[in-house]
């Protein structure tokens, strides 16, 4: 170890000297042949640190700076110390901090102004103790002002206490000290490389350059152009693109590598270059209390400048230097052989000795050292332009995630799991992760480049989030995040966090994607800006996988532009565009918003359906005619006519195996004909009403237990297909009924009736071609999916013993209870911590679609035959099960202000004005029940209750007749009722026996 400068108070370590001033580097006979870590210089004392972990201190103890009550001018051990392996040291003009390697924080010396951050009373701590409001975090770097402390965290929080007199707490306010560190919130997120202090002012250098700066401005040391003070952190905009790597602090002025001193007295408010050390590459610089070090590796020498009264400078002089001046010594760079004419085999150890190859500066108060390498020590000096591992936050990186994975599968220690939730808890963390190394690289993050590399985000999470890790996978991904970042360099884990696999699987949804999507949409306009900025820089393929994502969480029914059908004919725009669909019709000039469907909402949809089954029927029509026409001319009559309808004539009686009869011998085309039923021995014409009690009557029908084709689940009251079903009735095979009921369904869109089939969402997502949840098994077999979320939630080690499941499924078939496996050998494998997820994956793919594939993969056949098509695709599952079904979200009041009459009959009328009376008052299922009479459903079509269009007319008679429903015109004949009372029972009895379409 080398030193010179101001011996008087013994903070050069030299022993018992006389001299108060030392103008030229001089050995530290103390430190030789031992590995010095880090020295840390005060105004009057200084701290060394050994390889070894081991602190010394020598220099003024007036105020217990030193630890210890020994001699002063000769560095002594702090023994209170010995038990702590010491990684960090920094000093004050009179207090010390250490750091160990646990992350702990140890205090001494002055404490007047909080600086040691142990909230008592006294002055004075003549012996190290810990920063116990530290110790929930994990420190990593300390830094000492005059006055004031910082501490950066693992995960990228900037502490601060001491002194505020100037703002240098960046607490956003001045004036009173604070004894006990606090976080700086406006930092929050932003990933920090390096924290520096000086006399009371502070710095944070992030992992890309940028540079922040607060506290004491009145000589310009914080770079911002004006002399005023800051309370909060503000961004030296000015270095932003100059790669700054390190910064160094002193009383009243800061240097950032490589942005030096230069030629000149004045107060500089804004960096300058030191022109000086132009063309030289300068490795490190260290900043005393009115001076400058600056080591250049190429040469292995060291410049020095600024006040130089008490020989820190080492240029033999005490004049001070306002442009660099060499340090006087026999420097050798590191490439440096030793000079050829010195015998190597006559050379002594002490001669050899005389030629100093520098490892690391270090400057202080008025003294400065120079720590150099032992002959045996072949290690480069250090370079303080390159990162190094120890005293940074926490970053995903290969290292780290192979750390985590190479523990194995089994329960993670408690030090990987606290490491886990660090990183993943800290937007700090996340933001300097996964930064790119190409040109340019991060250090020119702006508004236009984001700095990270997405393709190595996206390798990286895909290598740690794994099934054979479920621990990994079950971490809480999503940290605080602040809808007004600090600076761009906090926005960055917005473009990485998407490419993790956790935020596309649909169990995390709501937990985990949307919250996030939420927080993307509540940044202020600056942010957002810079992130539409970084996204349209993406590569096609990234972007994509970006809109894929939200494109299955997102509410889809935010993009629906619900006043459509008054801005445009949706109709007629349809028609426009399946003409340019079928015949390639080129109209620049006409566009039609078919072309971006996310804009139709559900009724827009029905109305682009009901709009394709008109033409699809009018194209059926129109062929049967001209085959029919064909016949007529070519075979002279002698051919059979073709139907332009599908019709069906069918007996109540048997209405399931007269329709099978009819449908098995139709072919594809006929479903796409107009739908007429015919009940043998009813006169009704059927303009609707028939066709909607033949799909009443035949879902019903199909749904008897007989049949054996769906289960009943009477804790959700749905139905769903089910894999023992049979047919009981000896003429079909069973196979032929879920071909039936899937036509029967298509037909019932098709024919724009809504039918009773209380079917789960999961099976209109599978008619959709997507793939049911949990969260769907959750709907349709509640006990069992809540009993599976317990099992994919459990937390203790226990789970095998707990549970006891293997990969199998107990089921009821035939009467009979079987074992079923669910995947090959099932019976052998147990479910564990790292397959429970699979083995739910499995349980749910079984029920909703291995156990019934061939009767949904018939269902689905006849389904698709009669309407599937682009515009059945534009459908969200919700909306088709509406569309089958109905849906009941009854708006009473809606109904009486959409009813029309006839006849003397008027909203005022008293028989009207008491039939809304009545009917208002009637409970639930009775109005369901009218509806039931009048429409043939008691569920609303998905148009809503307006598109029912009720009619209400005035009967002959006396009031001793009934209501009686026109089903097929949802028309109601309503006697002249005077009495409430008589209105009451009798629209009740008539409700109550309303099957058959007559006449009337």
């Amino acid at each position: 170890m080398l030193c010179w400068g101001n011996a008087s108070y013994g903070q050069l370590g030299l022993g018992g000297i006389d001299e108060e001033i030392v103008l030229e580097p001089r050995k530290c006979e103390f430190f030789e042949g031992k590995r010095v870590r880090g020295v840390g210089c005060g105004r009057r004392h200084t701290v060394f640190l050994l390889e070894d972990g081991t602190v010394y201190t020598c220099g003024c103890n007036d105020l217990g700076q030193l630890g210890h009550d020994k001699a002063r001018k000769k560095p002594e051990q702090v023994v209170s110390l010995d038990a702590q392996n010491i990684v960090a040291v920094s000093c004050g003009e009179a207090h010390t901090l250490a750091l160990n390697d646990k992350g702990q924080v140890f205090a001494w010396g002055l404490g007047s102004d909080g600086q040691l951050g142990l909230s008592n009373i006294e002055d004075c701590i003549r012996v190290p103790r810990t920063v116990k409001s530290l110790s929930e975090v994990h420190i990593t770097q300390v830094a000492c002002g005059y006055w004031h402390s910082l501490a950066l965290a693992t995960g990228g929080q900037i502490f601060s206490w001491g002194q505020n007199k100037y703002g240098q707490l960046g607490l956003g306010k001045q004036g009173a000290s604070v004894s006990s560190p606090k976080v700086i919130q406006s930092l929050q997120g932003v990933p920090f490389a390096q924290i520096s202090a000086g006399g009371a002012h502070s710095f944070g250098l992030t992992l890309s350059g940028a540079v922040f700066g607060w506290g004491r401005n009145k000589f310009g040391q914080l770079g911002l152009s004006d002399n005023d003070d800051r309370y909060f952190p503000a961004l030296l905009k000015t270095l932003r693109s100059q790669r700054v790597v390190y910064i160094s602090c002193g009383e009243d002025h800061t240097a950032a590598l490589t942005k030096l001193g230069h030629n000149t007295t004045n107060h500089e408010v804004n960096p300058r270059k030191v022109f000086e050390l132009m063309g030289s590459v300068v490795a490190q610089i260290a900043c005393g209390r009115q001076h400058t070090l600056a080591f250049v590796p190429s040469s292995g020498k060291i410049d020095s400048f600024g006040l130089g009264g008490n020989g820190q400078l080492g240029t033999r002089s005490t004049c001070n230097r306002m442009s660099p001046a060499p340090v006087k010594g026999c420097w050798r760079a590191h490439t440096d052989p030793v000079p050829m004419e010195v015998d190597l085999t006559e050379l002594s150890i002490s001669e050899a000795e005389q030629s100093y190859c520098v490892k690391r500066i270090y400057a202080g108060g008025d003294q400065s050292f120079a720590h150099y390498a032992l002959p045996q020590d072949d290690s480069p000096p250090v370079d303080l332009r390159i990162t190094r591992p120890d005293g940074q936050i926490y970053t995903l990186n290969d290292d780290l995630i192979q750390k985590w994975l190479s523990h194995g599968h089994g329960r993670l220690s408690p030090e990987i799991t606290n490491e886990i939730d660090l990183v993943f808890s800290s937007a700090s963390c996340l933001n300097g992760s996964f930064l790119s190394g190409s040109n340019p690289d991060h250090y020119s993050t702006n508004s236009k480049c984001s700095g990270v590399d997405i393709n190595t985000a996206r390798l990286l999470f895909h290598r740690l989030i794994q099934p054979d890790y479920p621990q990994i996978s079950q971490i809480n991904l999503l940290p605080r995040l602040s809808s007004s970042p600090p600076d761009i360099e906090a926005l960055r884990l917005y473009l990485t966090l998407p490419e993790c696999p956790l935020l596309s699987n649909p169990n995390n949804y709501t937990t985990l994607t949307i919250p996030f999507a939420k927080a993307v949409v509540t940044l202020k306009d600056t942010p957002i800006k810079v992130l539409g900025n970084w996204w349209s820089k993406f590569e096609p393929a990234v972007f994509q996988r970006l809109v894929e994502l939200y494109k299955e969480i997102i509410q889809y029914d935010k993009f629906y532009i619900h006043e459509l059908d008054e801005l445009i004919d949706i109709r007629n725009d349809y028609v426009t565009w399946f003409q340019q669909q079928m015949f390639s019709v080129v109209m620049d000039s006409q566009v039609t918003l078919c072309k971006y469907p996310f804009v139709f909402d559900a009724q827009a949809k029905t109305a682009l359906l009901q709009t394709d089954a008109v033409i699809q029927m009018q194209m059926a029509v129109d062929q049967a005619q001209r085959q029919n026409l064909h016949s007529l001319f070519l075979s002279g009559g002698g051919v059979e006519s073709v139907n332009p309808c599908l019709i069906l004539i069918v007996r109540r009686e048997n209405v399931v195996g007269d329709s099978m009869e009819v449908l098995r011998k139709s072919k594809n085309v006929d479903y796409k004909k107009p739908l007429k039923v015919i009940f043998v021995g009813e006169e009704a014409v059927d303009a609707g009403g028939v066709r909607k009690e033949f799909f009443l009557l035949i879902m019903k029908e199909l749904l008897d237990p007989k049949y054996g084709m769906f289960r009943y689940y009477e804790e959700s009251r749905l139905i769903c297909l089910t894999h023992d079903g049979y047919a009981l009735l000896q003429t079909f095979e069973d196979i032929d009924l879920f071909h039936l009921i899937g036509v029967v369904c298509g037909l019932a869109i098709y024919n724009l009736t809504i039918v009773e089939l209380n079917f789960p969402l999961a099976l209109y997502k599978k008619l959709l071609k997507k793939t049911p949840t949990l969260e769907d098994l959750k709907e349709l077999m509640p006990d069992v999916a809540r009993s599976l979320q317990q099992l994919l939630d459990y937390t203790e080690d226990d789970l095998e013993e707990t549970f006891c499941l293997n990969f199998t499924i107990t089921e009821e078939i035939f009467g009979t209870t079987e074992v079923l496996e669910l995947v090959p050998n099932g019976t052998d494998i147990s479910v564990n911590k790292s397959n429970r997820q699979e083995f739910v994956n499995a349980y749910v793919d079984y029920i909703f679609n291995t156990s019934v594939a061939p009767q949904f993969s018939a269902f689905y056949a006849g389904f698709h035959k009669v309407c599937g098509g682009k515009v059945l695709e534009l459908f969200q599952p919700s909306e088709l099960q509406a569309m089958i079904i109905g849906n009941t979200n009854y708006d009473w009041k809606e109904l009486e202000k959409s009813t029309e009459y006839k006849g003397e009959y008027w909203a005022e009328h008293p028989t009207i004005k008491i039939f809304w009376e009545v009917f208002h008052e009637l409970p639930l299922e009775k109005k369901k029940q009218f509806l039931l009479f009048l429409t043939g459903s008691d569920r609303i079509p998905i148009l809503g209750m307006k598109s029912l269009a009720l009619v209400i007319q005035p009967t002959g008679g006396g009031e001793q007749y009934f209501p009686v429903a026109h089903t097929c015109f949802n028309l109601l004949d309503l006697p002249k009722y005077t009495s409430k009372e008589t209105l009451k029972e009798k629209l009740l009895h008539a409700i109550e026996h309303n099957q058959g379409f007559n006449l009337v």
